[in-house]
């Protein structure tokens, strides 16, 4: 079971890395699976986790992952956030003032 959760990780990993943007924040169905997954997760949802289930969050913003740590703390372990979208104090996507594009934090997939 170790080896299938680890490929499973990989594969999300990597598509990711390259296919940039396939769940991001800009396709609400996508995003909206995300926040399920991450604030209300099934009993089969929880189970997985317990047996080592990663699950990574793509494109979330700044302020839902800071809430994700706050109120999921104890299922902090099979969580990953990648493209972090830095917020202003309102909340609103900051953007690059050269090029005009919104600003995530660096995860490391170039």
């Amino acid at each position: 079971m170790k080896i299938s959760t680890q490929l499973n990780c990989t594969i999300i990993l990597a598509l990711h890395c390259y296919l940039p943007g396939l769940a991001g924040a800009g396709e609400p169905a996508s995003y909206n699976w995300q926040m399920t997954q991450l604030f209300q997760p099934t009993p089969a949802d929880l189970k997985r986790e317990a047996k080592g289930r990663i699950m990574i969050y793509d494109g979330l913003t700044d302020k839902t992952v800071e809430r994700a740590l706050d109120e999921q703390f104890d299922r902090v372990e099979t969580m990953m956030f990648t493209s972090v979208v830095v917020t202003d104090d309102s909340g609103e996507p900051t953007r690059d003032t050269d090029t005009g594009e919104i600003i995530t934090e660096e995860d490391g997939c170039d």
